[in-house]
């Protein structure tokens, strides 16, 4: 008799201890994931984007706690379907990809933009010597887009076309996509297209470090401005990395300066701009309506 109480309250303790356990691991407590994954749009050289994310990477694995590690994506619509599976949790969108994996993810959030995101624009590019001076200018021309899921590179460049009553299918002799902001830019310096349009703020680094050959390119038209890049979380990030890893995730993005250190400057120099800034997911509610009126979002 004396055994069988000893088993008893063996067993019974046992079964308090796994219910104990199973309530630290409740959804609200969970322990954090191994390694945070993030990702973004490859808008840009594959250099460029290796430094500017293997650096972020570092910087969130130092300042946060959170082991982190960048994921390369051959194309924009990966990094979406990436954030959509949940296998890149937090991702540097354009507006429209921001967009689109925030409609994908309910909950999703924006949390941070550089500050050059408030107010970016785009540029129509064309061969030196053509005597492009608006965009009307562009009909009967041969023209490059960047990506289809651009926001830079094709939508906003698209909206403000339409505007000038400019339809490409109609009014363009021949359309590309390039596939990126840097390779539009070249194919028009090269005279393989005589026109383009990309993200402004990639041109004007690329002229500031003298890469781009102005005696062959220049821009003839630069757009109204309208929000555009931005860091987004899904809503599981607590669930997965511990209970205020996304605010702590935001407070990190937002303590980056170029004037605090040369760690800074140089990881926003690899992002094109100096710091980043608040955001939310109402700033890029015209854009989405853009997107529907132009049939890229359904």
């Amino acid at each position: 008799m004396k055994s069988r109480t000893r088993i008893a309250a063996f067993l019974a303790a046992l079964l308090a201890a796994m219910l104990i356990l199973a309530a630290c691991s409740s959804d609200d407590e969970a322990a954090p994931a191994k390694t945070l994954y993030i990702g973004g749009i490859p808008d840009v050289d594959v250099s460029l984007l290796q430094t500017r994310f293997n650096g972020m990477a570092q910087y969130l694995t130092t300042a946060t706690g959170i082991p982190t590690k960048y994921v390369p994506s051959n194309d924009y619509a990966a990094v979406v379907t990436a954030f959509k599976q949940g296998d890149i949790p937090l991702a540097f969108f354009g507006g429209l990809t921001g967009v689109q994996a925030r409609l994908s993810v309910p909950g999703a959030s924006a949390i941070a933009q550089r500050s050059i995101d408030e107010h970016f624009t785009s540029v129509f590019v064309a061969q030196k010597g053509l005597g492009l001076k608006t965009l009307a200018d562009l009909k009967g021309k041969t023209f490059t887009f960047g990506s289809e899921s651009s926001t830079s590179g094709y939508t906003m460049p698209l909206y403000f076309l339409s505007e000038a009553k400019i339809t490409p299918k109609t009014d363009f002799s021949a359309t590309s996509f390039s596939g990126s902001h840097d390779k539009t830019w070249k194919l028009v310096e090269a005279g393989a297209f005589q026109a383009g349009a990309l993200n402004a703020s990639v041109w004007n680094t690329r002229v500031r470090n003298n890469e781009i050959d102005l005696t062959k390119v220049e821009v003839f038209y630069t757009t109204p401005e309208y929000y555009d890049y931005h860091w987004v979380a899904r809503p599981d990030l607590d669930k997965s990395f511990g209970k205020g890893a996304t605010q702590k995730i935001t407070t990190t993005l937002l303590a980056l300066n170029a004037a605090t250190n040369d760690q800074h400057k140089a990881l926003m120099t690899a992002f094109q701009d100096t710091k980043f800034v608040p955001t939310n997911n109402a700033n890029y509610a015209k854009l989405e309506t853009v997107a529907r009126g132009l049939g890229i979002i359904q």
